[in-house]
């Protein structure tokens, strides 16, 4: 029996023998056993030469004396070279004479693979077996072949599977799994499915809990009756507690047995949990939540991109399309070229999708393509084919969507890779799988593909003013048109039309204006306070100050990366010297304006940036629990030497005891009542009221 790892070679001869025993064989395999040969049994312990040998021939002569035996050996390419120690002979030549006078019924089971490497290469044994091929179920057949398991893995995990679980688990893990087979990758879904809703259900029943809190609270009415000395009481609390506490232990028994625990369902959405979880692939149905965040994509991804509305609305198309099930499944989720000046946003766009699928741009799979400028440097990308150094690990390309399955590819500046690495990727944009140097089929069908470059825009990004000319929007419009033209017949020029045909779309960024320029400032300068704010440091900018930097770190060759460069080198640079030198600390804030410009001329040599730190206020609902103990301190000690001074009078030299016959029959001051009334009309004490004398 050949065929792939999971697709059922064992159970076609567990299968024979449940035949055999229900009688449903043909006349002469009735009354035949199956015997499963343990190779790795005969092998142990054999410390001498020769005690494997006399072993597997004992197994043998008992064989050929019965005669009603049928030997099953599961990965029967161990038999080549089993016990073979320093010139013994083998498991597989001990075997070849039995098998060549029929005096042997065997079946064996093994992979393709390992088919061709041991046992096609030993000619003698391989003509003595005849091999069937057993090939993987289809959808239909894997869906009854799990109806099939499904009593047996409800009574394991005490819970039921819908129809809909089992659909589920054949039809997802064969269109997300690719590196496994049906029907093992099904019955796996559906065992962890059934085993994770086991573990979340072994809490204690809600039955149980409430026994345990009516325990609790006559506990406490038992303490509080005894504390009280009502002994009766407590006496019959006991028994109560006595009561619950069997109750307790009889529904805990129950719980235990499972008599009490209700069944729960394995459905759907359970399986796709699972395999999201294994894959990275959000299967799951879309939540509300989830949907109104896909509807705000292009918020969400402008919060990082000024400008390029074309290019986000794309992407944020494709990635719609995908979650809700809509795209073709047999291509890559979106595949774009994101072509234009350099310095637009072409891979910021691609990391700030990475970050609003994952939440993370370390989940952007980047390639960078002057790489692999020559034929020979294309299995680097894709794994080296056999033979050749570095075979084992595998492609950077295909490992990384191997691993994850589901992520955002960027191949950066396409235009410098070699031309055989199209072709290559002609199957990936059509088909959406490829396969990498180990013969593995890597799976690309949940992937966005985006290959950047800067073809054809080279002399128009130094021919432009690129938004400082002042020019008018009519003229920003035809610029655009004619970049886009001109890149568009780069691009033909470059590649073949079968590779741009297969593209979904050709996105052709807009030149930055000033405007976009001074809002990338406040991006950059925005990353400046929040790493400040954890020294308890903020930063202002006027708007002087945003038109100077956005000015000087503008270029119109390299777009706007110097300007991050110029902001470490006008405001970070600086920030850090006065931090070091404690012109500035914690709890301020510094204001940056600019002097000597005037905030319009082009000429900005002479200007130059000024820090000014002021206290940070403090938010209203922030309070210094230092100064409110301080507080409530000192309004203690006036409110005491009030009383004292009201109490004592103002002739007072110490303090007054009351005599005995001011004193109610309850033991309370009657003074008081008399100060109160006193108090009442605002009057002072009378001067002659002394000691032992109410006030």
């Amino acid at each position: 029996l050949i065929g792939e790892p999971g697709v059922g070679k064992t159970a076609v001869v567990e299968g024979l023998a449940l035949d055999i025993v229900n009688g449903k064989v043909p006349e002469t395999l009735k009354d035949k056993q199956l015997y499963s040969l343990d190779l790795g049994s005969l092998v142990a312990g054999s410390r001498y030469r020769g005690d494997f040998e006399e072993r597997l021939k004992k197994v043998l002569k008992e064989i050929n004396q019965r005669g009603d035996i049928i030997l099953f050996i599961d990965e029967i390419h161990t038999l080549v070279g089993a016990g073979a120690a320093e010139g013994a002979i083998d498991a597989a030549s001990l075997l070849k004479p039995k098998l060549a006078r029929g005096e042997l019924q065997t079946i064996g089971a093994t992979t393709l693979d390992e088919y061709r490497k041991h046992i096609e290469k030993d000619a003698a044994l391989e003509r003595r077996f005849q091999p069937v091929k057993v090939e993987e179920p289809s959808l239909d057949d894997t869906i009854l072949i799990l109806k099939g398991l499904r009593d047996k893995y409800e009574a394991h995990h005490r819970v039921s599977y819908t129809d809909e679980a089992l659909k589920a688990a054949a039809s997802l893990s064969d269109r997300y799994i690719n590196d496994r087979f049906l029907p093992d990758k099904a019955v796996d879904l559906l065992d962890e499915a059934g085993a994770r809703m086991r573990i979340k259900r072994m809490t204690a029943p809600e039955g149980l809990r409430e026994v345990d809190d009516r325990i609790a609270e006559v506990r406490k009415e038992k303490e509080a009756a005894i504390d009280a000395q009502d002994f009766e009481k407590a006496a019959g609390l006991r028994d109560k507690e006595r009561k619950l506490g069997e109750e307790r232990a009889e529904k805990e028994k129950q719980w235990r047995s499972g008599d009490l625990e209700e069944i729960a369902e394995v459905g759907e959405e359970q399986i796709a949990e699972v395999l999201a979880h294994w894959t990275g692939i959000p299967v799951l149905k879309l939540t509300e939540k989830e949907s109104n965040r896909l509807l705000n994509m292009e918020e969400e991804l402008h919060k990082r991109i000024i400008g390029q509305d074309d290019a986000v609305k794309a992407v944020s198309r494709a990635i719609r399309r995908t979650r809700a099930g809509l795209k073709d499944p047999r291509r890559p989720s979106g595949s774009f070229i994101f072509a234009g000046p350099s310095g637009v946003g072409k891979t910021e766009l691609s990391k700030s999708l990475a970050n609003f699928l994952f939440g993370s741009d370390d989940d952007l799979i980047q390639i960078d393509m002057g790489e692999f400028h020559d034929r020979f440097t294309a299995s680097r990308l894709f794994g080296a084919p056999p033979g050749y150094v570095g075979y084992e690990e595998g492609g950077q390309l295909t490992e990384k969507v191997r691993r994850k399955p589901f992520s955002v590819v960027l191949f950066d500046e396409i235009e410098k890779a070699h031309k055989e690495i199209y072709n290559t990727l002609l199957q990936v944009l059509e088909d959406g799988r490829l396969t990498d140097g180990q013969g593995r089929i890597v799976d690309f069908k949940n992937t966005v593909l985006i290959f950047t470059s800067n073809l054809g825009t080279q002399d128009i990004s130094k021919a432009v003013g690129l938004g400082f000319t002042g020019s008018s929007e009519n003229d920003a419009d035809a610029q655009y048109e004619r970049m886009k033209n001109k890149v568009n017949d780069e691009l033909k020029k470059h590649f073949r039309p079968e590779f741009l045909n297969r593209i979904d779309e050709i996105v052709v960024f807009h030149q930055l204006t000033q405007e976009q320029i001074v809002e990338m400032v406040e991006l950059l300068i925005a990353r400046v306070e929040k790493q400040l704010s954890e020294r308890d440091m903020g930063i202002e900018l006027t708007q002087k100050a945003k038109d100077l930097l956005a000015q000087r770190g503008f270029d119109p060759v390299l777009g706007a990366r110097p300007l991050r460069r110029t902001i470490q080198r006008e405001i970070e640079d600086q920030l850090s010297e006065k931090i070091l030198f404690g012109e500035i600390g914690a709890g301020e804030i510094i204001t940056v304006d600019v002097e000597g410009w005037d905030g319009e001329s082009k000429d900005n040599s002479s200007a130059s940036f000024t820090f000014t730190p002021r206290p940070r206020p403090l938010p209203e609902d922030t309070f210094d629990k230092e100064l409110e103990e301080t507080a409530v301190r000192e309004a203690d000690e006036e409110l005491a030497t009030e009383i004292d001074a009201e109490t004592h009078g103002p002739d007072s030299d110490g303090p007054d005891t009351v005599a005995p016959d001011v004193l109610d029959e309850s033991g309370s001051d009657s003074a008081e009542e008399s100060h109160n009334d006193d108090g009442d009309d605002g009057n002072p004490p009378p001067a002659g009221a002394g000691a032992g004398q109410p006030l």
